[in-house]
């Protein structure tokens, strides 16, 4: 089977990416495809992203406190593009008041403060269709 391609992305004004970055060489290291974005990333500059290489799923790092409107709109353009079969997670500084409504949204897992690198992967593996 073919190694999860995952598209780690740094949504909005937020700069910084530490976490982001450790999740991706996590992920890479358990033999996932990781592309990562960068910083100050679009909704639509990302979702172009996991369309050109062709992402089973997006994970998004937001700290900003813009969650709630940056996954909307993710989700929002994943439809439009006809690729709702794209697994959307993500974490950072989310309020756990907050985690019901993004799955509500269509968010799969929110990983809040304290996640370990090791949950992380093994929800990637275990929740992405195509896992190694």
């Amino acid at each position: 089977m073919n190694p999860i391609r995952v598209v780690v992305a740094k949504p909005g004004l937020d700069g910084h990416d530490r976490g982001a970055k450790v999740v991706a060489r996590a992920l890479r290291d358990a033999g996932m495809e990781v592309i990562y974005t960068g910083l100050h990333q679009t909704p639509e500059q990302i979702v172009e992203t996991v369309i050109q290489e062709d992402a089973d799923c997006v994970g998004l790092s937001v700290l900003s406190g813009a969650h709630m409107t940056l996954f909307a709109r993710l989700l929002e353009l994943l439809t439009e593009r006809d690729a709702r079969d794209v697994v959307v997670f993500g974490g950072g500084i989310i309020p756990e008041a907050d985690v019901p409504e993004l799955e509500k949204l269509g968010v799969a897992k929110v990983f809040t403060p304290g996640a370990t690198m090791v949950e992380i992967v093994d929800w990637v593996s275990t929740n992405v269709p195509g896992s190694p």
